[in-house]
């Protein structure tokens, strides 16, 4: 294993806040009800911060995914990147919230099969566009199509992928440590 960079920045609050990172941080507190540590991390580039969660928001609220869908998708793009923070936070958020059931959960975790047919076909079809950098094969998409996607849908998996790849790799070089909301749901990616 590398020792990866680690960036030295403190993490920004509500009360050392420039302006911009402020409206994004109290954004993501009135949304989720606290400041996710990788939000604080996030804030030190607003830009940054401001992006994730308005490409967050569009894809939850206009990918035609079902929320289980959803997670499916962000969490086998952050198993794909290793990214510990994401895939605790979105395990919680896919039990909890979705209403992931107990066996895909645990498929996407450990990238074995998942037995539902359409949810298999998706984490597939995600997993082709990240590991192509976004070249799927013909037969790619057939497959994902003949799953009962739309095309539209592909380019909200792109979407997905922009958004988590900002969170992802903000998370490995700013390391935050998972928030105790996640804690119970800690993973680590396999040698």
């Amino acid at each position: 294993m590398t020792d990866n960079a680690r960036l030295s920045l403190s993490p920004v609050t509500l009360q050392n806040a420039d302006p911009r990172a402020k409206a994004a941080l109290e954004k993501a507190k009135a949304s989720v009800g606290f400041i996710p540590n990788m939000y604080a991390g996030m804030a030190n580039s607003p830009g940054l911060l401001q992006t994730y969660l308005d490409g967050y928001t569009a894809f939850r609220a206009h990918s035609g995914f079902t929320p289980a869908e959803q997670e499916v998708v962000f969490l086998t793009i952050s198993r794909e990147n290793g990214c510990e923070y994401c895939m605790a936070a979105h395990s919680m958020i896919a039990e909890k919230v979705s209403k992931v059931s107990a066996d895909v959960l645990g498929a996407l975790r450990s990238a074995a099969s998942i037995a539902d047919p359409r949810l298999a076909a998706l984490s597939t079809f995600t997993s082709r566009i990240f590991t192509t950098r976004g070249r799927p094969t013909a037969d790619d998409l057939k497959a994902f199509l003949s799953a009962g996607y739309k095309e539209e849908q592909v380019l909200e998996i792109v979407l997905a992928l922009a958004v988590k790849t900002l969170s992802n790799y903000a998370n490995h070089v700013n390391n935050p440590k998972v928030d105790d909301a996640f804690t119970a749901y800690a993973w680590r990616p396999s040698a």
